[in-house]
């Protein structure tokens, strides 16, 4: 009878965090934000056809980053059981917090069970009606779930976008000035990034139904240049 390899329960965990963190830092990095008139998504993704930022439901949006296969099969899932509690309750019972935790779950179950942690960072926001704030939630690869206000980063060189975002963001930014302070943290130094490069949505204030809108390459190249 052969005796199993025997790994520490700390090293195991640390090792499969080390082997996702990698994977979700060789991808390139997204920005989500409040501004004046919602919740804006810009992600560095120049394909046209693999979308990063997706509509949820009517107010919520997605967003992933790390490998696509993953994060866009949490994306369907998100969207199959915001379609069925909608109907099979209200549409207003479908909220990002109840989502978010739903993936905060899987992920974490995921990363304790499976040899292979999911290599993929997530965000679900929200944008708020009347008085209600907006909400965005990050959600790790180990299940750990972030209630982010203001702005969120995730993968790539979160660190330093962050920093270059909060010395900027403001809450009372229209729509091209917060595509262009978006553009600008994701370039940083001596890079800048064109429409082409970028993949940008936004979720609209004060529309109750399909609130989410994609803004289109050509409105977005004529947003950076204005600035």
């Amino acid at each position: 009878m052969t005796i199993p390899f025997y790994v520490a329960p700390e090293q195991l965990m640390k090792d499969r965090a080390e082997f996702a963190q990698k994977g979700i830092a060789r991808g390139r990095s997204l920005l989500a934000l409040t501004f004046a008139g919602g919740v804006l998504l810009v992600a560095e993704n120049p394909s046209r056809s693999l979308h990063k930022i997706s509509e949820i439901y009517d107010r919520i949006a997605f967003a992933g980053v790390g490998r696509y296969n993953e994060f866009d099969q949490l994306r369907v899932a998100g969207v199959r059981h915001a379609d069925t509690k909608g109907y099979a309750f209200s549409r207003d019972d479908v909220d990002a917090r109840a989502l978010a935790n739903l993936y905060a779950q899987f992920l974490g179950q995921v990363f304790t069970h499976e040899m292979k942690p999911l290599e993929v960072e997530i965000l679900v926001a929200e944008v708020g009606r009347d008085d209600q704030p907006d909400q965005m939630f990050e959600i790790a690869y180990d299940g750990t779930i972030s209630d982010r206000t203001g702005f969120a980063v995730l993968g790539g060189k979160n660190d330093e976008i962050g920093e270059r975002m909060s010395s900027s963001w403001s809450s009372e930014w229209s729509l091209a000035d917060a595509v262009r302070g978006a553009a600008s943290a994701l370039s940083g130094g001596e890079r800048e990034l064109i429409a082409t490069d970028l993949e940008v949505g936004a979720l609209r204030r004060g529309v109750e139904r399909r609130a989410f809108r994609r803004v289109p390459s050509d409105e977005l190249a004529e947003m950076l240049s204005s600035g």
